[in-house]
């Protein structure tokens, strides 16, 4: 098509829908024992791929660099004023507003993680856990009001911008095809991704899954010792 530019590369379209799925997954899985492995190794997922977008925030492509969307506090505002009456400017790549949740969620997605590492190795007591607890909240209400911001620039816009996340591609003049070095990173990325969890679920590997198990073994044979203390 003529009319279609592109703009989201493949390492972009990768880590945005691995970290949506791993923050997802990791979310729902937050209270159950049987499956704290697997929340464990998404969690290593989302520090793994926030390491990878920030490098590829100053080598990548065009619109994946941070340099594409830097803007002060001021036209983020100014940008939620016009969409809400309908007047926003259509922008190619992050808008301001949607540039300052792409900052808050790899900020948050950081500190999510690395309270979470802290407290599988039981650092910091109770306290670091409900801090964990309240940053991935936060982040949740991060990704809400995300969700809703696609939406109506989707709405203002007449364009899918979810689709423009999967394809790559947004109305417009400009570059028509993505770089092939890109898009070979990208597929090297998901299988990297799906790489780790394989190894993580099936092999184990030495991801700290495994003390994350041990951690739960020591739980259960305390309290197995207290139970039979109680007996006797």
């Amino acid at each position: 098509m003529k009319d279609r530019t592109f703009v989201w590369d493949l390492p972009v379209r990768v880590f945005h829908w691995a970290l949506a799925a791993s923050f997802a997954g990791a979310y729902v899985l937050s209270e159950s024992e049987r499956l704290r492995n697997v929340h464990v190794m998404l969690g290593y997922t989302v520090l793994g791929l926030i390491a990878f977008r920030l490098l590829w925030g100053l080598v990548g492509t065009r619109y994946a660099r941070f340099s594409s969307f830097v803007y002060g506090p001021r036209k983020a505002l100014a940008h939620l004023r016009s969409l809400a009456t309908g007047r926003a400017r259509d922008y190619t790549g992050h808008n301001p507003a949607g540039s300052w949740a792409v900052y808050a969620i790899l900020i948050l997605g950081v500190a999510t993680g690395a309270t979470g590492y802290m407290n599988l190795n039981e650092l910091g007591g109770e306290s670091l856990e409900e801090i964990h607890g309240a940053l991935a909240n936060a982040w949740l209400a991060v990704v809400v009001l995300h969700v809703l911001g696609v939406i109506a620039s989707s709405l203002a816009h007449r364009e899918n911008l979810v689709r423009a996340m999967v394809t790559g591609y947004k109305r417009g003049v400009g570059q028509a095809t993505e770089p092939v070095a890109a898009r070979a990173l990208g597929v090297a990325v998901a299988a990297a991704v799906l790489g780790f969890w394989g190894w993580s679920l099936l092999g184990g590997g030495s991801t700290g899954l495994a003390a994350s198990a041990s951690g739960a073994e020591r739980g259960e044979s305390v309290l197995a010792e207290e139970g039979e203390s109680s007996d006797d």
